[in-house]
């Protein structure tokens, strides 16, 4: 049963200018001020949280986003910030991309934010999809060449487990060979430890579940890395599917789960005194979420004529796009008030009683800090109570 919720902020700066009809994303290009004023902005939103009683604030690793969507290169330096300024709030990586770093410094970097936070940052891996950022540091993205992408990917993992698992160990790969055999101090190195290591064992570790390929959930099964289903697609029907697999996955690995065990699922939310007004006042958002995704393959079953006209302002508009009222319907978004969004909650936990936790709340894409934190307030005193009373 749900009793436990976070919620994500990717790193997105406030917008005034938002929706189909406003700046084209590849327009945009905010000054050094704007970009920086993410960090207040997560502050703002984890001292909130925390203050509620949230359990998990998650944040994504993004890079060279001019834009202002997701702004926040180094989530581990920025968590053993946060940490010092909340008491209980926990702090997830959704995710470390692991082609962009050295797999033992991402190891290092993580487990010296383990021990200053004293155990509250939660571990987290993945592929990366923006060519810009992933090609840039060297890899392929999953974009530009997918199987070279996830063959890193799957090496780097590897590693990553050994070091924080091992005491010493070693390892030969296609792009790996550590320690390499040279000399040092009057002996040929043949194993490393890493220092240092995580002081909470094992570490708990997620990774998105997007293309759910059996390959990817083997391996998600394999090193014991949970799944997080984003974006607000599993409270639709479409992810019935995703999470049986899921769950025959982890069996088949020796665990066995209620439907909806080892995940965390994203569910966009919005509390107002009505369904109507709520889907009015989320509108422009909804539409600048879709104007920074659809072009990067997130929203399916769009044609190429509808993807180009969201670089064209206006003309989105009569393109035939998705609209929050086909989100609503699909149950993508819940919105309205408070005992709505309740009832769409206990709906998601009667499909899957293994599901503990939740991610909740309406920042997409360009919504302002102040509804932010008016949604957390609203969702954290209206609904979550309910759902929090079922630990007891």
């Amino acid at each position: 049963m749900i009793t436990r919720f976070g919620s994500l902020y990717a790193g997105h700066v406030d917008l005034d200018d938002v929706g189909y009809d406003a700046t084209p994303v590849n327009d945009r290009r905010l000054s050094d001020e704007q970009l920086s004023s993410v960090f207040p902005k997560a502050e703002a939103i984890a001292v909130k949280m925390d203050e509620l009683g949230y359990d998990t604030f998650w944040s994504a690793e993004h890079h060279f986003q001019h834009e202002g969507y997701e702004c926040i290169p180094n989530l581990l330096m920025m968590y053993v910030h946060l940490a010092h300024l909340t008491k209980n709030l926990r702090f997830g990586c959704g995710f470390n991309v692991n082609p962009m770093w050295h797999p033992l410094r991402l190891a290092e970097d993580y487990a010296t934010a383990d021990i200053l936070t004293q155990g509250r940052v939660i571990f987290g891996v993945g592929r990366g999809y923006h060519s810009r950022e992933v090609d840039t540091f060297g890899v392929p993205s999953t974009d530009t060449d997918n199987d070279a992408n996830r063959e890193m990917f799957e090496e780097q993992v590897e590693i990553i487990m050994k070091a924080f698992n091992e005491a010493s160990f070693s390892h030969q790969g296609k792009h790996y060979t550590l320690p390499p055999e040279v000399p040092y101090r009057g002996y040929t190195l043949k194993e490393i430890t890493l220092v240092p290591r995580p002081r909470t064992l094992p570490v708990e570790t997620y990774q998105p579940v997007v293309s759910a390929s059996q390959r990817a959930m083997d391996f998600m099964a394999k090193h014991g890395i949970k799944g997080i289903v984003g974006g607000g697609a599993a409270t639709g029907g479409a992810s019935d599917n995703v999470v049986k697999q899921w769950q025959e996955t982890l069996a088949k690995h020796g665990r066995e789960t209620e439907l909806g065990g080892d995940l965390i699922v994203g569910v966009s939310t919005f509390i107002d005194d009505t369904e109507e007004k709520a889907k009015k006042a989320v509108k422009r958002y909804f539409e600048e979420n879709m104007k920074m995704f659809a072009p990067l393959g997130f929203v399916r079953g769009l044609s190429d004529d509808q993807i180009s006209a969201l670089g064209r302002g206006p003309e989105a508009r009569s393109a035939g796009l998705p609209t929050i009222e086909d989100a609503v319907k699909t149950g993508a978004w819940i919105v309205g008030p408070p005992e709505r969004v309740t009832e769409g909650l206990m709906a998601l936990q009667d499909r899957f009683p293994g599901l503990q936790e939740v991610n909740v709340g309406a920042s997409v894409m360009s919504t302002e800090q102040s509804i932010i934190l008016e949604q957390l307030e609203l969702f954290g005193k209206e609904v979550m109570p309910t759902f929090k009373k079922q630990a007891k």
